[in-house]
């Protein structure tokens, strides 16, 4: 990936995070944040992935939770589009797109299985479900 567009990604969560933390309202016991953008290289899409907390005891994430809050950035994504074509000054501004993060729910499962695993005195639980 060129430098460009790492930057263009850098600046678009940045711009984004600050937008949604001032103008966006989302329910009480949730915290969003944008993990992470990834632009094309022709620069006519981002996509911009988002994690939710809370996540459920079992480690993952409420499909409720995250499913609200998709709903309420894709409501406001006109004007969040509209405010990021006049912050960037570029000729060609990538169109944002909101993602679920499916990494950071992968990287929590490796977490859990790890834990069980050292409970177990590193030996494997055949209880262990896999996804």
């Amino acid at each position: 990936m060129s430098r460009r567009i790492l930057q263009i990604n850098q600046l678009i969560r940045q711009e984004l995070s600050q937008m949604i933390l001032r103008e966006i309202e989302f329910p009480k016991e949730v915290l969003v944040t944008i993990t992470r953008v990834e632009t094309s290289l022709d620069l006519r899409k981002a996509k911009v992935y988002i994690s939710v907390m809370p996540v459920l005891s079992t480690g993952k994430p409420n499909k409720k939770h995250i499913s609200e809050v998709l709903q309420i950035l894709n409501k406001n994504i006109y004007n969040l589009q509209q405010k990021i074509n006049k912050k960037l000054q570029m000729k060609t501004v990538p169109k944002i797109e909101f993602k679920e993060e499916k990494q950071i729910n992968k990287s929590l499962r490796i977490e859990e299985l790890l834990k069980q695993i050292k409970s177990n005195n590193g030996r494997p639980n055949s209880t262990i479900p896999t996804d």
